[in-house]
């Protein structure tokens, strides 16, 4: 299913309909039980409002748009194999690669905030009402470890810590062809591109961004690389490796191959692998790795052979 926008607008003779029977009468492409999960998932909104019943009735002179993000309609659910540490201020997950880190258009249900937030309210049965900050974004792409605040006490703190770069972060990325310096620094301001909704390295007006390289292994046509981010901006990594005329693997809206030595690529290569910083509560030093993904691991095994 391709990504898609339908806007419609409720005539008087579909008064008073059920809004899942109404779209599939509308758009030719939609099965009445397409519908039903797109409207579960949040991908439905009407008067501009995200809408969650199937059995909600539209109105006369009513706005209705469908978004389709062009991925499975199932619902990502965060399970216990994701999760690299719970206490009660802190949850520290293995984020799959593809999945929504914040809510879109196209879903609520089956992000990751989403995924996160049923989970702790499954296992905090008895303790009051759940508070879930985002302290930390990774791309919809990028895999790895991710932190959320779970617990007033938490919140402030794991903000600010991230905001005064007291956050040891380390990425691990596939980029297309060998870098010059085994070891590096790319210092930017980057902004986000109007048009195209890229980031961008400009000479004013954006905001300062620093990444550090290590090369840790060459392959044919590409290079692993370790990379520390001093500071978090938007897309950091990608534009900044995407400048320097090596983008990364698979990440093709910053001109990343799709295939490489023969390989189809799915996805950004680029895996959030450690996260180190203090305890918010506790003060106690944590440091946590997640492995590569089953197909960064993979496909690195085919490139070193």
């Amino acid at each position: 299913m391709a990504s898609k926008i339908y806007r419609l607008t409720v005539d008087s003779q579909a008064s008073g309909q059920r809004i899942d029977q109404y779209v599939a009468g509308q758009i030719e492409d939609l099965s009445r039980g397409v519908v039903r999960k797109v409207i579960d998932l949040g991908g439905v909104h009407l008067a501009g409002r995200r809408i969650g019943r199937c059995s909600q009735a539209v109105r006369a002179g009513q706005s209705i748009e469908v978004y389709l993000d062009g991925r499975p309609l199932d619902k990502f659910s965060l399970l216990s194999e994701h999760v690299l540490f719970q206490d009660d201020y802190l949850l520290i997950i293995d984020k799959p690669p593809g999945i929504d880190f914040q809510p879109t258009h196209a879903r609520f249900k089956g992000t990751l905030y989403d995924a996160t937030l049923r989970f702790i309210e499954s296992t905090a049965a008895g303790k009051g009402k759940v508070s879930l900050g985002m302290v930390q974004r990774l791309d919809r792409d990028t895999s790895g470890v991710t932190v959320f605040s779970i617990h007033q006490r938490a919140h402030r703190a794991m903000t600010r810590m991230f905001a005064d770069r007291r956050v040891d972060k380390r990425y691990r990325t596939l980029v297309f062809g060998h870098l010059n310096e085994k070891e590096g620094e790319f210092r930017s301001l980057l902004a986000r591109q109007h048009r195209t909704n890229l980031m961008k390295s400009v000479k004013k007006g954006g905001k300062e961004a620093i990444t550090r390289y290590r090369v840790v292994e060459e392959f044919a046509e590409s290079t692993l690389v370790e990379v520390e981010l001093i500071t978090g901006r938007s897309h950091q990594i990608r534009a900044h490796f995407s400048e320097a005329g090596h983008p990364l693997l698979g990440d093709t809206r910053y001109g990343g191959p799709a295939h490489i030595s023969g390989y189809e690529i799915q996805r950004s290569m680029l895996h959030a692998f450690r996260l180190s910083f203090e305890h918010p509560v506790s003060h106690e030093n944590l440091m946590f790795e997640a492995p590569l993904p089953e197909d960064m691991a993979g496909l690195l095994v085919r490139l070193a052979n």
